[in-house]
């Protein structure tokens, strides 16, 4: 599918180069879809004469614009076992269209995109663009955990068969479309394939690059509104787990000492870290504030960081919900300050000429200990995973 909006001088060419690559190079059964977009020039005349010229190519007409639109109409419609798109002005470098399409044909991958943030991609593009991209890219990684690394790229495919209930659920009509996308596939548990890809920035893009970003901001927040209230989650049909991943099934002994680990590492890699900075946010409220409160506020602020950098990487594996590792990590956070709070209190008590700095190391001891707990009971209850299961 090629999505235009007033393109009337650059549809022409797009399509022969786009026809010619699949005509000669590409090995599966295809056909070429312009969506018109409620185009105010000659646009679809001219994608109606193509189709009249080049065989396989067909042209519809919406009477709303928006990309997001765009493509969930005719993808929707479409009895293709794999749809994709790809924008009008050939940006993206046709040698990358067979590495997208191939996992999904071979049933390894549920969506394929194009990155030109990806490792190995070649891009030109202006300073600015570059940096709204990155920013927006990262901003996605920090507010919802995405490890696809490129949402806006015009490059993307995806299987019919577990695209549509996303199509069902998806809202956004414009640009922020990709996004959603992608989001609801991760959340779901899709497996996204990213194709490296050369990018050549078209100077007449008819994109408003900071309006459009303003845009996906507000949809980076109603998407983080459906991820909690449940509404994100669809009905797919699954792919057949992997014989350690089966409902019955176990990791083999080195497998799950692999895992164990790998989660002893990364907990107290990222405890060591919550604990520096709990003593050091502690160090810096103790010049202004009591005790017992200052202890509460580091707990605090250190323990929803502390939760999320174990949810998305030491307990990667688990199928705990955001709210279920929030809710886990607000019961041991009050048992964590009633310890901290507990033996600083008694500490001052007993030493009342104690310096903050002694308050301190009393404080980093405790969180120590608050730790351990911590990891035991977040392992065994609120990131229980099924790949600890016992085999029959």
């Amino acid at each position: 599918m090629v999505p235009v909006y007033n393109e009337e001088r650059a549809l022409p060419g797009c399509l022969r180069t786009l026809h010619a690559r699949l005509t000669n190079e590409f090995p599966f059964p295809w056909r070429i879809t312009v969506a018109d977009n409620a185009s105010t020039d000659d646009t679809l005349a001219t994608a109606q004469r193509l189709a009249r010229e080049l065989p396989g190519v067909g042209a519809v007409h919406l009477d709303r614009k928006g990309r997001g639109l765009a493509l969930r109409t005719v993808w929707a419609a479409s009895d293709a076992h794999i749809v994709a798109y790809m924008d009008v002005d050939l940006s993206t470098g046709l040698d990358g269209l067979l590495p997208l399409i191939a996992p999904l044909a071979s049933g390894h991958s549920d969506l394929a995109i194009g990155s030109r943030l990806a490792s190995g991609s070649r891009t030109v593009r202006g300073p600015r663009r570059e940096f709204v991209s990155r920013c927006y890219n990262g901003l996605i990684r920090l507010s919802h955990g995405a490890r696809f690394t490129d949402a806006q790229c015009g490059f993307k495919a995806a299987r019919t068969e577990v695209l549509r209930p996303l199509l069902a659920v998806t809202q956004d009509n414009a640009w922020f479309f990709d996004t959603e996308l992608l989001l609801l596939a991760e959340h779901n548990g899709l497996r996204i394939h990213e194709v490296p890809v050369d990018w050549v920035e078209d100077i007449d893009t008819r994109v408003d690059v900071m309006s459009t970003a303003m845009e996906d901001i507000r949809g980076l927040w109603r998407m983080a509104r459906m991820r909690a209230s449940g509404t994100a989650t669809v009905e797919l049909p699954r792919r057949p787990a992997p014989a350690a991943e089966h409902p019955d099934a176990v990791l083999a002994p080195d497998s799950a000492r692999s895992t164990l680990s790998w989660e002893v590492g990364c907990f107290v890699a990222i405890g060591i870290l919550s604990t520096i900075g709990q003593g050091l946010l502690y160090w810096l409220l103790r010049t202004w504030w009591q005790p017992a409160l200052a202890s509460l506020v580091s707990l605090l602020v250190l323990t929803v960081l502390n939760t999320e950098a174990n949810r998305r990487l030491t307990f990667r594996h688990s199928s705990a919900t955001p709210a279920r590792a929030h809710l886990g990590a607000g019961g041991l956070f009050l048992l964590g300050y009633l310890i901290t709070t507990a033996t600083v209190l008694t500490f001052t008590h007993l030493v009342t000429d104690a310096s903050p700095a002694a308050e301190t190391a009393v404080l980093a001891l405790s969180s120590a200990v608050v730790t351990v707990i911590r990891f035991i009971v977040l392992r065994l209850a609120v990131f229980r995973s099924f790949r600890r299961r016992r085999t029959p």
